[in-house]
């Protein structure tokens, strides 16, 4: 028998069960694959042997369409850091793949989970065993080393740049002068908080300010911008980065809990800093907003491409583990931007575990992007029912529309 197993790990997504739909359909047309199972909640439900047979889930086309549309994780998720080298828990892994006779493997993550990938392959390789590990991509950091993009990015972009776009309108309602800072995911990599400027469109001119963690934050530099662009806009609308770092490289926003199980520093509360921060030099209505998980898995606001590449993505994995790869990640290497062609390829996990993919310094300007970033990131949240194609267009009545009797 040559069953295989998938399971999905770290944060959830909007397009990740798209990845797995995707897998699983593609694995059914293999007949080099027998048994097609589910690990629950990661490499933990390896360990635990939790799986689910989705030869007996699924029945007909809509179980996929179903599950290709499913926010979230329907396998779960775990947070589990293999150890540097090869220990008991390895062994039990092999025991257990073994056991239930996997001879492929599949874990859909980001980059602690590539690290995982990583590991099992390079384990495997060395020990003789012939079983086939490959890295699925997902994260809505884009924050994936190598390839174009990664899947999930696209919808929580449309969905932040949606929601920068619905502030701005309900800001402009009233006559009084007003400050909104809105926080937004993004640890060491801005691709999230530069998806804000998508808002830009039919009268939308928020955010007037962003701010990346790529580029060390100047409180003095910053308040002069916001006196500048207050003057140009009476409802100032700024996106930062939950990332966002002191010149020194200390996060501006760390909380009292340091790390998290994953040795990454936990972060808290940027937007309300920069609101009492703004506060002490401009007395006008301030508002913090963090947009949070609603921004990882807002299922309403998907983008098509995304959920299309996410789903082709995770069938062609299945194939290139089927044609003898191992120890790889799937990738998306962009021919194209008009029009917008993608194409979908691999990389050795080595050169992705553990690297981080930052906003390249010359697509950021004065707290602001550049337009080669604009034009990165606007295929990526395409959806053909929306008239703009990504974001949803809004009547707006200008300053010159307005008249005195």
């Amino acid at each position: 028998m040559n069953n295989m197993l998938i399971a999905q790990s770290g944060g959830p997504t909007v397009a990740i069960n798209a990845s797995l739909s995707g897998a699983i359909k593609r694995a059914m047309k293999h007949t080099e694959i027998d048994g097609i199972f589910g690990a629950r909640n990661g490499i933990e439900g390896v360990l635990e042997e939790n799986f689910v047979d989705f030869r007996r889930l699924f029945h007909d086309e809509d179980d996929f369409v179903r599950l290709k549309a499913t926010p979230a994780m329907v396998l779960g998720s775990c947070r589990r850091r293999l150890a540097e080298k090869p220990d008991e828990t390895y062994e039990k892994i092999l025991n257990i793949f073994r056991k239930y006779q996997i001879k492929y493997f599949f874990y859909i993550g980001g980059n602690d989970s590539m690290d995982t990938v990583m590991k099992l392959s390079a384990y495997f390789e060395e020990i003789g065993e012939d079983i086939k590990v490959v890295g699925i991509p997902k994260t809505i950091d884009n924050d994936l080393a190598v390839t174009d993009h990664t899947p999930g990015f696209g919808s929580a972009a449309r969905y932040i740049a949606t929601t920068i776009a619905e502030i701005a309108a309900d800001s402009d309602i009233y006559s009084a002068p007003s400050i909104t800072v809105v926080e937004i995911m993004g640890r060491n990599a801005g691709w999230l908080t530069a998806a804000a400027s998508l808002a830009r469109r039919d009268g939308c001119s928020a955010p007037h300010i962003i701010l990346l963690p790529e580029v060390p934050f100047d409180e003095e530099a910053f308040l002069r911008k916001v006196a500048e662009e207050h003057k140009k806009h009476h409802h100032l609308i700024i996106a930062a980065s939950e990332g966002i770092k002191t010149p020194d490289g200390k996060y501006i926003s760390a909380s009292s809990a340091p790390w998290d199980s994953f040795g990454h520093t936990m972060l808290s509360g940027v937007g309300n800093k920069l609101k009492d921060l703004i506060s002490q030099h401009f007395p006008v209505k301030m508002r913090a907003i963090e947009l949070n998980v609603l921004q990882r898995a807002a299922g309403h606001l998907k983008s098509e491409t995304d959920i299309h590449e996410s789903s082709r993505i995770g069938a062609e994995a299945v194939s290139m583990a089927v044609a003898g790869k191992t120890g790889i990640m799937m990738t998306f290497n962009r021919l194209s931007n008009h029009p917008y062609i993608i194409k979908f390829d691999y990389v050795d996990i080595k050169e992705v575990a553990n690297v981080e993919k930052k906003i390249p310094l010359e697509w950021i300007s004065d707290m602001d992007i550049t337009e080669e970033l604009t034009e990165y990131l606007y295929p990526l949240i395409l959806n053909t029912k929306s008239r703009q194609g990504g974001i949803p267009s809004f009547f707006t009545i200008k300053e010159e529309d307005c008249f005195k009797w």
